[in-house]
Order: C-alpha cells, then structure tokens, then sequence
C-alpha cells in the first residue's frame, strides 16, 4: 500500500519539474500560418459589403429548411 503512493508521489513530481513549452511559429514553414485578429477566419469582414453580404448567408442559410419545407407540404403528389 505504502509503496504505490510512493510511487505515484514520485511521478507526479516527475510530471510536475517537466517544462512545457513551445517554439515560435516559423513563417516560412507551410505548416504555420499568421496569427492575429481575423487571420483564422475564411473570409475578410473589413470588406465594404461584409453587412450585407453576412446576412444574405445567413438568411439563405437559415431560411432555406423552412422554404423548403413549406415547397414540399404544398407540393402536389
């Protein structure tokens, strides 16, 4: 019994002296990309037109299930 906490003691302080750390992102790499606000996002929302051209996707993308349920309901058979 006293020798598997022992052993579980010392793994966590194994775990607890390892260092964590990362190396900077290196931008000739094609692996990493750049970082900063709006760099992770498909598109470019300081556009002239992001307004309306966000809320035609969304529009579309929300209201065609119910469009498309309302077609099938009155559909003739």
């Amino acid at each position: 019994m006293y020798a598997s906490s022992a052993v579980r003691a010392r793994l966590a302080t194994v775990a607890a002296r390892r260092g964590f750390s990362t190396t900077r992102a290196q931008l000739g790499s094609p692996y990493h990309y750049a970082e900063g606000p709006r760099s992770n996002i498909p598109f470019n929302p300081l556009t002239k037109h992001f307004f309306w051209r966000y809320w035609a996707f969304m529009v579309t993308g929300f209201g065609a299930p119910f469009a498309i349920a309302v077609w099938q309901t009155y559909k003739t058979k």
